[in-house]
């Protein structure tokens, strides 16, 4: 078997090194040749709630060769087309392509592929790309975990193999309603990955105040109604039912969710999104899928998404250079 990271950023790079930790093979492909060059020169540190360091092989996209049968895809979602249309070639013949990307990806992905050669795998952890070669898991131990899934009624026959690769850094949950486990990850990035962005800030410090922990908490609404009335049943995270714990029709139910929401993500609090990361590199965002896939699943089915409509508004004036990252955003959610 021979495997590949595709996209082998921070979260990448650390469970890269946790599976080439277990004795177990696996190649990074990055387009930064500076973080190539210095996971190929000291190898791969892991920083943060857990601390090592692992010898790997990292290449640039340009000096792979060969097929692999299984390539974990963790680039952001931009040029999905032509990156799966290139990547098509490196697979074998009964290879599959396991997507960790946020939003809802794999229907495209299986436009270019066939359902049945596409997995999808949302992680419940975070991490940072401190410097080449240098990444801190900003997730507490115990939370790393995976919840692996196909939109195919019929399994790849590499499914079982993907699982133990992952096994290697965390649990797996095997899901069956993998589109509902779509969206429990879609609803924790819309809402906190959303105002990480938004606010400059971490994902604990979005929820500690009041005024931007209100817009958090419409955030996750909007995304458990939206559902609601689309029939898609939203799972369960690490064993916590969020809809059970979040959602809210009066205004008792409504004020233990508002109290629920900084202690349900004590465990992430030290997490910066992805898109905030992007933002200070100066780069463009994957808002339109994440709170923009929220959006355009609302429009769908006619339900409105006023909170999420607003944070891709932001966010997209942010990668213009017309605002910036900070509190100050809070009052366009008035």
């Amino acid at each position: 078997m021979r495997t590949a990271i595709y996209g082998a950023g921070s979260l990448g790079t650390i469970l890269g090194a946790y599976i080439n930790k277990a004795g177990v093979p696996v190649e990074l492909i990055n387009r930064n040749k500076a973080h190539v060059e210095a996971l190929n020169t000291t190898g791969a540190k892991v920083v943060g709630t857990v601390e090592f360091e692992q010898k790997v092989k990292a290449y640039t996209p340009d000096q792979m060769s060969g097929e692999y049968d299984i390539i974990f895809l963790m680039t952001k979602q931009q040029n999905n087309k032509e990156v799966v249309q290139m990547l098509r070639g490196y697979l074998a013949a009964d290879g599959v392509l396991v997507t960790f990307q946020n939003g809802l990806p794999e229907m495209q992905i299986a436009d270019i592929l066939g359902e049945e050669r596409v997995l999808g795998c949302t992680v419940a952890w975070g991490a940072t790309m401190l410097s080449p070669g240098v990444c801190e898991l900003t997730s507490e131990p115990d939370a790393l975990s995976f919840s692996l899934g196909s939109i195919s009624s019929k399994r790849s026959g590499h499914f079982d193999k993907v699982k133990e690769l992952l096994e290697h850094m965390g649990t797996v949950d095997v899901e069956e309603n993998f589109i509902g486990t779509r969206w429990s990850k879609l609803l924790i990035n819309a809402s906190f990955s959303g105002m990480s962005a938004v606010l400059g800030c971490t994902f604990g410090e979005a929820a500690a105040p009041k005024e931007s922990r209100r817009v958090v908490q419409a955030l996750i609404k909007e995304c458990i109604d939206v559902c609601a009335k689309g029939g898609i049943r939203i799972e369960p995270v690490q064993g916590k039912d969020i809809v059970k714990l979040l959602d809210y029709k009066g205004s008792l139910k409504k004020a233990i969710s508002f109290f629920i929401i900084p202690i349900a993500i004590r465990k992430h609090a030290k997490l910066k999104a992805s898109m905030l990361q992007d933002l200070e590199k100066g780069k463009l965002t994957e808002v339109d899928a994440i709170n923009g896939a929220v959006s355009e699943y609302g429009r769908k089915i006619g339900f409105p998404t006023p909170a999420n409509d607003k944070v891709v508004e932001i966010i997209h004036k942010i990668e213009k250079g017309e605002l910036q990252p900070s509190f100050d955003n809070l009052k366009y959610f008035v």
